[in-house]
């Protein structure tokens, strides 16, 4: 799909600097073998890969061997407000690619923590609902294999009816670098398998920019999107605990300008110190068309929630 941002990678020289590790012919086949991951990250993340004009992303594919690619700003998986990053090439390739991702945003995320405790991490892959059963296996006993094998945390979401035409699904790990790692090496093992999983590499972003400010209307209407213009405007107003505030808020009010641009809806928060009667939640008021504001709500939820499910791992 063209609508990606794309860099080349470094020049052939720099390519076969990388010393090729020893493995037995088996072994050796199957890495060489093409394949690919999508996970996602936040838009922030996403500048921080990217680097300044591309310098970060370049270093990366020239180091790995492997093609990233990122989803255009502004193109969210369906739901959230991340992008989508691809990284395509053999299987190691791509776990080389992943690692140096990874660890950058980690490190950052390190310097702004500035804790010495190794954190619990969370990572969420984009997989095809079709090869989801592959990682599950007969009564989930694969999926139990992985967990038991990597220590990591997988969790695979159910498939979201909510978006006409969606047909991936997201896999959490969840765990320090080492489990998450050897988690997804098992994961990709068993998608380079699936022979249908590689035909997605053609079409990593199959969702419109601004899906999530739009309802897709499968009625015939040749494809269009509703604009909420035209629906009634209403309030509703919903309780967040006053210390999870910020993370509705985000950096700079990052969070709460990216919900508004997505969905439509305009929220306003209640000053500190007014709460719900009775209670010590904030207000948080939310003005839109209806589906804005369920849309709005969801993704102000997801935020909180993610958070506090970090916090308890």
């Amino acid at each position: 799909m063209e609508s990606t941002e794309s860099y080349a990678a470094g020049s052939p020289e720099e390519l076969t600097k990388r010393s090729p590790e020893q493995h037995d012919s088996s072994e050796a086949d199957s890495a060489e073998k093409p394949t690919h991951i999508r996970f996602l990250v936040s838009n922030a993340a996403a500048g921080s890969v990217i680097g300044k004009g591309g310098s970060t992303i370049t270093e990366f594919q020239a180091k790995s061997g492997a093609r990233i690619q990122l989803s255009r700003n502004q193109e969210f998986f369906p739901g959230t407000t991340d992008r989508i990053i691809m990284i395509s090439g053999s299987i190691k390739e791509v776990v080389t690619g992943l690692e140096l991702i990874l660890d950058k945003l980690h490190s950052e995320l390190h310097a702004e923590d500035g804790n010495e405790v190794e954190p619990r991490r969370r990572i969420r892959l984009v997989v095809p609902n079709s090869s989801c059963g592959g990682i599950i296996g007969k009564g989930g006993a694969t999926i139990k294999s992985f967990i038991e094998e990597s220590k990591a945390g997988i969790k695979i979401s159910p498939l979201d009816n909510t978006y006409y035409g969606l047909n991936d699904r997201l896999v959490t790990l969840s765990g320090t670098f080492e489990e998450q790692m050897r988690a997804i090496d098992l994961i990709l093992a068993k998608l380079t398998e699936d022979d249908h999983y590689s035909q997605n590499v053609h079409s990593p972003y199959s969702y419109a920019a601004g899906y999530n400010s739009v309802n897709y209307a499968p009625n015939g209407s040749g494809g269009k999107y509703q604009n909420h213009k035209e629906e009634p405007s209403n309030t509703v107003t919903i309780g967040i605990s006053d210390e999870h505030i910020g993370l509705v808020l985000g950096r700079g009010g990052r969070n709460i300008m990216e919900i508004t641009q997505m969905t439509g809806a305009r929220i306003k928060i209640s000053d500190r110190g007014d709460f719900i009667s009775g209670t010590s939640d904030r207000k948080v008021s939310i003005t839109g068309p209806q589906r804005a504001i369920q849309q709005a709500e969801t993704m102000i939820k997801q935020k909180v929630d993610s958070a506090t499910e970090r916090a308890t791992e």
